[in-house]
């Protein structure tokens, strides 16, 4: 797959589902801007897909 494909998909991820996210404000607003951060990485699908596609660039 070529770089600037995968870059425009996890672009593409970004908008449709994290944009607006209703957890992450959430978080966000209880919590902090850390923590909401550590949840999109740690806890939520679309976030887990989007480091797969990152990890796939570094290779």
């Amino acid at each position: 797959m070529k770089r600037c494909q995968i870059i425009k998909e996890i672009d593409e991820l970004l908008s449709t589902y994290c944009e607006g996210c209703f957890l992450k404000t959430y978080h966000r607003k209880t919590y902090s801007k850390a923590q909401a951060h550590t949840f999109c990485i740690k806890q939520c699908t679309v976030g887990k897909h989007i480091q797969t596609k990152g990890k796939t660039l570094l290779k």
